[in-house]
């Protein structure tokens, strides 16, 4: 049976509360994305808390899976190494569960739908809601194939963020922008995650199109690197998503101890947070 949720304990009202709130005060969502379990389930967790007190707007929990789909080498290599260091499906709710008990932004997994299937759509929810999750990214999931998934996620007040490409035919983006709950997500590029030093053409006007094509907020993520790219991704949208940039910095600070990692993290994330208001 699919997980229910009471009218007062709907986990999508935390996102929409944070952007309306951003509405509010006139500034736009930073959404970083970490991936569970690299280098370990603990170090996830003190990242997220990290982001948190850096004020990060929301985040995305990439769940580890061996065939990705759509990401580029940097986050490949995490995923590699989180499932080399034993990560499993209950160890990311894990991370989810303690995490969300400690932060106040909203977190949202970032998972194969093949993971989702295996596990059981109602389990699956179920599942999510228990460990406090306002939502899903579910980036192989196309719409045509989506309501269950859709419905089981709106019967326990989760989000369904859809995504939409630069190939995507017009008609079809609009089928998908009018189905995203929490916030459409548009994808820069065409290709694979990984931080880039540029914004593509035509990704302002199409950010522009999609607005009228859906009232959900509009977050624009792969290859938002840094400070000047959210800036200009901000002018626009209603907020950036940043994964590979923040990936290889874990990455590259784990090694020397928590309070160092969690120094870098803030620095990076206050530097985002700054360049989106």
């Amino acid at each position: 049976m699919a997980a229910s949720v009471s009218p007062t304990h709907r986990p999508i009202a935390a996102l929409e509360a944070m952007f309306a709130a951003n509405r509010a005060a006139g500034r736009k969502a930073v959404a970083p994305f970490v991936t569970a379990g690299d280098p370990d389930p603990a170090t996830s967790v003190a990242v997220l808390e990290a982001l948190d007190r850096a004020g990060a707007s929301l985040c995305e929990l990439g769940v580890p899976y061996s065939d990705p789909i759509a990401d580029g080498p940097v986050i490949q290599a995490s995923y590699t190494r989180a499932l080399g260091s034993g990560i499993t499906l209950e160890k990311v709710f894990g991370v989810a569960r303690e995490a969300t008990a400690r932060v106040t932004m909203p977190i949202l997994a970032m998972a194969s739908y093949s993971l989702v299937f295996r596990r059981g759509i109602d389990r699956f929810v179920g599942d999510a809601v228990a460990a406090g999750l306002a939502g899903f990214v579910v980036p192989d999931l196309p719409v045509e194939e989506s309501d269950d998934l859709d419905g089981a996620c709106r019967a326990a007040g989760l989000a369904l963020v859809r995504l939409v490409t630069p190939t995507t035919p017009p008609a079809r983006a609009a089928a998908i922008a009018a189905k995203s709950t929490g916030f459409l997500y548009c994808v820069s590029v065409a290709g694979v995650t990984g931080a880039r030093t540029e914004l593509p053409p035509g990704l302002i006007d199409r950010v522009k199109w999609l607005r009228g094509q859906t009232d959900v907020p509009i977050l624009v993520g792969f290859g938002i690197s840094g400070p000047d790219q959210v800036k200009a991704v901000c002018e626009v949208a209603d907020g950036a998503i940043v994964g590979s940039a923040l990936v290889r910095l874990v990455a590259e600070q784990a090694a020397k101890g928590p309070a160092a990692l969690a120094a870098a993290i803030e620095t990076f994330a206050r530097d985002l947070g700054a360049a989106a208001t």
